[in-house]
This record gives C-alpha cells, sequence and structure tokens, in this order.
C-alpha cells in the first residue's frame, strides 16, 4: 500500500487512492463540486486539497453540526502538520472567535457562526485561500453557505461536498451558482478507480402485511379523514380529483392564509383552515398506524387529546376525539395487544446478524423519534445487543456531545447496535455496519443514499427496507427509487459534458449556468 506524500501530510497515514488523488487535483484546480458516496474519503480529500492552499493564506471548513466539525477537527489535527487548527461555533464567544481566526491557520466552523461574523464585520475572509462547504447540497435559498459565499472574492478557492445534490438538476445548479462553483466532479462505486475500495451492498425488500387489528385502526381514521375531506370538496376548496396527501391539504390551508391576509375573513374561510387542520392531524395518525406501529400512534393521539382537554384552544381537536369513528378507533388502540409487523422483523434481524458474527454492527434508521424509543426498547432484549440511540437535539433529544459520545461507543465496540433518527445520515464517520435498516423507506434520494452509504465500506453489507403493503410506505420507495435513478442519469450526462472538456458554468456569467 502506498501512502500520500506531501510536507504537510503526516507520512506513511493516508492512503493514496487514484480517485482520491484525480479529484484533489480537480478541486487544486478550479471551484469544483465534488460528488462521492458517503465513507469514500470526502474528508481525506478536504485534506489533500487544504495541504496546497494553507501556505497561501487560511483554510475555512465548514460544516452544518458539531459532530461533523468535530470529525473534521479529528482528521486535520491528526493529519496535518506544521499548521494550527481551531474550531469555532456559537457556543464560542465573539470577541474570542476574532481571535482564534487570527491565530490560526485552517478554521472549522459552522456556517450560520461564519455568517453572522462577517455581516458584524468581525473579520474578513481576505485572509483566506480556501473555503470548503461540507454537505454542499445545502447551499441553496437563504441557507447561511450562500451568504459566506457572497463574502468570497474571485480569489478564493471553493469546493462543495457531499454524497448526494439530489435529483433535482435545477437544485443542482442553484448550489454551483450560489456556492460559485464552476466544475462537477463525481464518482460512484462502480466507477473503476473506487470499485476495489468498496465491497457488495445488498438491497433487500421486505414486504409485510399488516395483522387484522392495525388494518382496522386505519379503516376508521380514513373514514373519519373522508369526513373531512367531503365537507371541503362540497365547500369547493378542495380538488376532488387530487388523492388526500399531506402536500394537497398543506397547499389548501396556504391558499387559505392568502385569502385570509387579502382581507376575506369569512365564515368560509375559517371553517376551511379548521378542517385542513383536522384532516392533516388525522392523516398523521394514519400515517403513524399504517408505517410505524400502534405504540407511536398511541403516544401521538394522546398529544390530540391532551390539545382536546385545552378550554380556549383545541378546537380542531375536540371535533376529532369527539367523533364516532376516533372513539371505536381508539378502543382497538387501546386493548389490542397487536405491534406492527415490522419490530419482529427487525428483532430478527438484528438477531441474526448478531448470531451469525458477535462482531457485527448493525444500523436502524427511523423518521420518528417515538419510534426509536420504541425500537430502542425491543432491541434491548436481544441476548448480545447493546443497543445505542442516536437522535437530533430538540426537545428532549441528546445534545451534540452526547451525540460524539455515541459514536465514540460504537467505534469502540462497546455498542454494536444503533437506532437512529435523521441526524445519522448525513456525513458523520460512522464505523462502517454490518447491515442497515430502514424502518420504513423515505421519498429522498439524498436520505436513502446517505442511510445506504453506512454499510459496504469495509465488509459486504446488507441493506434491510422494511415496507408494509398497500401503505404510505410503497409510494415513499417508489418516489426515492425515481428520484435516485434520475439522479444518477443527471451527474451522469454531466460527467459526459465535462468528459468532453466543456465547463460545467461559463467562466463569464456564474448566473446562466448551461448544464446542456
Amino acid at each position: 500500500m502506498s501512502h500520500v506524500v506531501h510536507p504537510f501530510i503526516v507520512p506513511d497515514r493516508v492512503e493514496e487512492r487514484s480517485y482520491q488523488t484525480s479529484m484533489a487535483a480537480g478541486c487544486i484546480a478550479f471551484n469544483t463540486l465534488l460528488i462521492l458516496p458517503t465513507g469514500l474519503g470526502k474528508t481525506i480529500i478536504a485534506l489533500r486539497v487544504a495541504a496546497e492552499f494553507v501556505d497561501k493564506g487560511k483554510v475555512l471548513i465548514m460544516a452544518p453540526t458539531k459532530p461533523l466539525l468535530d470529525q473534521h477537527l479529528d482528521t486535520f489535527t491528526n493529519l496535518m502538520v506544521g499548521h494550527s487548527v481551531c474550531v469555532i461555533s456559537g457556543t464560542v464567544a465573539p470577541e474570542k472567535r476574532v481571535g482564534m481566526v487570527r491565530d490560526n491557520d485552517v478554521i472549522i466552523a459552522t456556517p450560520q457562526t461564519v455568517a453572522n461574523d462577517l455581516e458584524e464585520g468581525r473579520y474578513s475572509m481576505d485572509a483566506f485561500s480556501l473555503v470548503i462547504f461540507d454537505e454542499a447540497h445545502r447551499g441553496t435559498g437563504d441557507y447561511a453557505y450562500v451568504k459566506v459565499s457572497e463574502y468570497c472574492n474571485k480569489g478564493i478557492r471553493r469546493v462543495g461536498m457531499t454524497a448526494s445534490p439530489g435529483y433535482n438538476i435545477n437544485h443542482i445548479k442553484e448550489v454551483c451558482v450560489n456556492l460559485g462553483l464552476k466544475r462537477i466532479d463525481t464518482r460512484s462505486e462502480d466507477d473503476r478507480d473506487v470499485a476495489p475500495y468498496v465491497h457488495d451492498t445488498y438491497v433487500i425488500n421486505l414486504r409485510l402485511n399488516l395483522p387484522e387489528d392495525l388494518l382496522d385502526i386505519i379503516d376508521l381514521l380514513k373514514r373519519q379523514m373522508n369526513h373531512y375531506v367531503g365537507e371541503l370538496i362540497a365547500l369547493r376548496l378542495m380538488n376532488p380529483n387530487r388523492p388526500p396527501s399531506r402536500t394537497h391539504f398543506l397547499d389548501i390551508q396556504r391558499m387559505l392564509q392568502m385569502r385570509l391576509q387579502g382581507g376575506e375573513e369569512t365564515a368560509l374561510i375559517y371553517r376551511g383552515l379548521a378542517l385542513t387542520a383536522m384532516c392533516m392531524k388525522v392523516y398523521h395518525a394514519i400515517m403513524l398506524a399504517e408505517t410505524q406501529g400502534v405504540t407511536p400512534l398511541k403516544l401521538y393521539l394522546k398529544k390530540i387529546e391532551d390539545e382536546a382537554a385545552q378550554e380556549k384552544k383545541g378546537r380542531s381537536a375536540k371535533d376529532i376525539v369527539s367523533r364516532k369513528e376516533y372513539v371505536q378507533m381508539r378502543s382497538i388502540v387501546d386493548y389490542t395487544n397487536v405491534e406492527h409487523p415490522k419490530v419482529s422483523k427487525i428483532m430478527s434481524i438484528v438477531s441474526k446478524t448478531l448470531i451469525d458474527d458477535p462482531d457485527s454492527k448493525v444500523m436502524v434508521f427511523t423518521q420518528y423519534r417515538d419510534t426509536c424509543d420504541m425500537i430502542v426498547g425491543k432491541l434491548s432484549a436481544i441476548n448480545g445487543a447493546k443497543v445505542g440511540k442516536l437522535v437530533g437535539q430538540s426537545g428532549k433529544g441528546l445534545k451534540q456531545k452526547e451525540q460524539i459520545e455515541i459514536l465514540d461507543r460504537l467505534r469502540s465496540g462497546e455498542l454494536n447496535v444503533i437506532v437512529a433518527t435523521s441526524v445519522g445520515e448525513e456525513g458523520l464517520d460512522i464505523s462502517s455496519t454490518n447491515a442497515v435498516i430502514f424502518y420504513e423507506p423515505v421519498p429522498s434520494e439524498i436520505r436513502t443514499i446517505q442511510r445506504k452509504g453506512r454499510t459496504g465500506r469495509k465488509n459486504d453489507g446488507d441493506v434491510y427496507v422494511l415496507i408494509a403493503t398497500g401503505t404510505m410506505d410503497e409510494a415513499a420507495e417508489s418516489t426515492s427509487r425515481r428520484k435516485e435513478e434520475t439522479m444518477r442519469a443527471s451527474l451522469m450526462r454531466l460527467n459526459m459534458e465535462l468528459s468532453t472538456g466543456h465547463p460545467i458554468i461559463s467562466d463569464t456569467s456564474q448566473s446562466n449556468l448551461d448544464f446542456y
């Protein structure tokens, strides 16, 4: 095995990989959007690019979360020599941040902190030679990456890094324009120079039939929602040819709020807003019953009932809990001992994985924190399972320091099963696992790709996707698959254009992207 040789990189520590060398060279020469699957060394490429620029000026590396900052800090402090490195975030006092930026060569920071400091004039970008945007797909709208980019002069080299830029070609264009990126360099696991460093990943879709009690619960909830939908249609506020969905209800709500803001304060508008609120609550309950299970549904129903108990609030909740369909449904929920079939399936997969190889590591993803808590409780009963939970900071979640501790415990072997919400998807250096389980498919190609990238790096890996038949799971799985195929086709087309030597973005106009 050969290693990278560079005066600013610790000798014999960084493996020489041809695709990383090629991608780093492109980033050194051009402002580049670098697209590389999770676990294949985007941070190492960032290190190699930074080593070329750090003597020309300061290097700024931005990432959206504290665990990601600490990951970059660990890489740079352990592998870069001869230069000082620091991390700054909103927890550091502004006056101290100014001194840290002045006194260090490599600054690792959250974009919000840098954007705020630049807007307040605490320091400028004049001393910087390189800016790296980690998780660059976030660089749209008014996200802080866009604000920081506006302060970068033309002489600063810019590099965006992501595992999944999104399926929409216009989204990719927007990221490039906003961050000043004029070239795209992408690799997949199938590329010839990447293939030696990845193992096979087997995606297994497991379709599960719902038990009778759950079907009865769902039927009663749908009947209740259809009552509200029928009234919306009768009031000519809802398109009868468009299926009920959260997006549809939100569209109706936005339209009604616009009419209200325009001065149309009528009983029709207020009734329409109440009906859409009730529809969204019941629709969410249906989704929980179909895709999550009785335990998360119970917790959600309790929230609706608590809201209904408030005297001055909760009119829509009061209407929901008073209807006969709700009362019938609630009695089934209270007395059934049936749980979603996904629960027993997930226990079976984890148990078999750990029996087959006691040194295995398993990652379970779910969208909802209540489901996460339920799964942790169930899996903790499995012999040999050492289960940890990885959730975000909001509410009673984990602080970022606690998230980092969970990941350290997984790496050390103190834990061998992690149940995670979306916080475990993006960028974090999670030890490669033997199996990844999607408790539910997600209708996002970005999140799906990030989840899959947690296995198949050090050994062959299995990805299990649990799909309840005849439910919203099927639509989510189909949407994600279609978007992922579209994204890969778009990137392949962009790669072909790159190989012909045509620039992705004109040198004369950043605002006029021409990918085709």
